[in-house]
């Protein structure tokens, strides 16, 4: 099996989405030993926000004087045929400002390619990406759950669960470090907690 691990968040060692990533990786890991593992660091090496002429390579003008562009879209098609070839799909991903990871949309961007991981049909739109399954380190410095007066305000982990059940993904499972910045006491509890939780996974 194939597992793609991604990690969006700018804080380097000190981030608490990158540790719980890696928490899930290595459990997947004991389970599945024949795990093969690829890893993109959306940070360190950021896929470009989509632009015009990203659109326009799409549709067969690409500027052949672009470098840069050709380089860009090179990575992009790369990006989707790590997430297409993916049995297991594992992503750190911190809110912020209420939402994901600029990082991580940019990629999220390149992986949902109508006729690709998506299609229109006379019913509606259908995903074509199912049968993975999706596993998220997801980090918030507040409380944002469902009995919280901020609830309204995540629109990190709702447009996650939106974009992937887009594409045909149902099994998405969050492990969440909830409340990380309110103090140093709730910070670990937080992170000693959900970092439990990934190492009972049951695959």
């Amino acid at each position: 099996m194939n597992l793609l691990h991604i990690d969006a968040s700018i804080l380097g060692r000190n981030s608490v989405s990158r540790q719980l990533s890696a928490a899930i990786v290595e459990r997947l890991r004991a389970v599945h030993p024949e795990l093969q593992v690829r890893y993109a660091d959306l940070a360190a090496e950021p896929i470009g926000h989509l632009s015009a002429a990203h659109l326009a390579a799409a549709q067969g003008s690409t500027p052949q004087s672009q470098a840069a562009l050709h380089a860009d879209l090179e990575r992009g098609r790369q990006a989707l045929e790590d997430f297409l070839a993916a049995d297991i799909i594992v992503i750190g991903a911190p809110m912020y400002n209420f939402s994901i990871a600029s990082q991580l949309k940019a990629w999220i961007d390149r992986i949902t390619v109508v006729g690709r991981t998506f299609r229109y049909t006379p019913q509606g739109p259908e995903g074509l990406a199912g049968g993975k399954r999706v596993f998220v380190a997801s980090s918030r410095g507040g409380l944002y759950g469902p009995e919280s007066p901020a609830a309204s305000l995540d629109h990190q982990e709702s447009y996650l669960r939106g974009i992937f059940g887009f594409l045909g993904i149902t099994e998405l499972t969050f492990i969440r470090a909830e409340g990380v910045n309110i103090g140093p006491g709730e910070r670990q509890a937080a992170i000693a907690a959900a970092t439990a939780q990934a190492a009972q996974l049951a695959v």
